[in-house]
């Protein structure tokens, strides 16, 4: 092989890296970031079922139990061993996916909240959907129209998705829409009737019934979820359609913007293409964090409609002084907010050529 090859070889090699190199060092960024967020999640978990004042072994055997009786169950849950100790162990479990198990249900808590989170899940995405669909074309019509009774109007729906509070609402929904109009289904996933009846392939009732060629249950499933979801989807189209508002005004002032209308551009493209296209990045944080709230504060809703999600749950094992579904349920929500959070962060590469610099 000559010299020239060689060197050029050489060359090929250190221009690949030099490209590899960097994505590589980006990969591993985004891993270990992952992973120290999510060793802060439990350690937070584990403090908070330190100091909280229940006592886990009590919930186990009950409070007329032996004093012997409660400390051999002591002893054999490890609350005996020093902090350090038990935390390296509680990390240990969760890596193994042991959440321990649940008072209220005597199953492994992790069976618990695989069987309760898909209903959450399903909820909490058609509300998303609901809210990005409705909120961001709301936001840029309120941002083009500054100050029209249009625009009044939409700020009021959004001040009313700060002020309204969720269990008032999903009552007067129950009470108009249930109760009144028969338009929709009532409490639950699906009628009593048709219960039991779908295959749970995903545990999403909907793709679920759909998998089966099951209609009755698919409308059934439809009509129960349709009004908690319209209700979490308000909520997230009120701060949606806010911060779209804002972010289009602040766009709509630049100069580009009147440059582009003096250039006689129509006003459809001016406020799409133009004003819209630079704040994508923007609304992706904003939509991430409201799908993570809905994820996470849908408890009232899941109370007033009973919704057998992982709010219900978490609710009902604070009831029952339940310590391990109790963290399981909070552990799980703050891997939700975490994952949803490099999501976001992924799709800013994807969106923004200055964040792939």
């Amino acid at each position: 092989m000559s010299n020239a090859t060689l060197t050029g070889s050489r060359g090929a090699v250190a221009a690949l890296l030099a490209r590899i190199l960097p994505a590589v060092r980006t990969i591993l960024w985004f891993v270990a970031t992952i992973a120290l967020t999510f060793l802060g999640l439990l350690a937070i978990t584990f403090v908070i079922g330190r100091v909280v004042p229940i006592d886990p072994v009590l919930a186990v055997v009950g409070d007329r139990a032996p004093k012997e009786v409660y400390d051999a169950v002591r002893q054999q849950m490890g609350l005996d061993d020093p902090l350090p100790i038990q935390f390296a162990r509680y990390v240990g479990d969760v890596l193994q996916g042991d959440l321990g198990k649940a008072v209220m249900t005597s199953n492994p808590v992790i069976e618990d909240l695989a069987r309760v989170f898909p209903a959450t899940f399903e909820m909490a995405t058609l509300g998303i959907i609901i809210g990005v669909v409705i909120g961001v074309p709301l936001g840029v019509w309120a941002a083009a129209r500054q100050g029209s009774v249009i625009d009044q109007i939409i700020r009021v729906i959004g001040l009313a998705g700060y002020a309204i509070p969720a269990f008032w609402l999903g009552l007067v929904g129950l009470v108009l829409f249930y109760a009144k109009l028969q338009w929709v289904g009532g409490p639950g996933r699906i009628d009593i009737f048709l219960d039991g009846l779908v295959t749970p392939h995903t545990g999403l009732l909907l793709v679920d019934s759909l998998i089966d060629g099951d209609m009755d249950s698919f409308r059934s499933a439809f009509a129960h979820i349709i009004l908690p979801a319209t209700i979490l989807g308000f909520f997230a189209l009120a701060y949606i359609a806010r911060m779209t508002r804002s972010f289009m005004l602040e766009q709509l002032g630049q100069e580009f913007i009147t440059t582009a209308r003096v250039k006689g551009a129509p006003e459809w493209v001016v406020i799409w293409r133009h004003a819209f296209r630079p704040i994508r990045v923007q609304l992706i944080t904003v939509i991430g964090l409201s799908y993570a709230g809905l994820l996470e504060g849908s408890v009232m809703i899941e109370t007033v409609f009973s919704w057998p999600g992982i709010g219900n749950y978490l609710t009902n094992a604070l009831l029952n002084a339940d310590m391990n579904a109790v963290l399981g349920a909070t552990l799980v929500i703050g891997a939700v907010f975490i994952c949803i959070n490099k999501l976001s962060d992924a799709l800013y590469l994807l969106l923004d050529p200055r964040a792939r610099a």
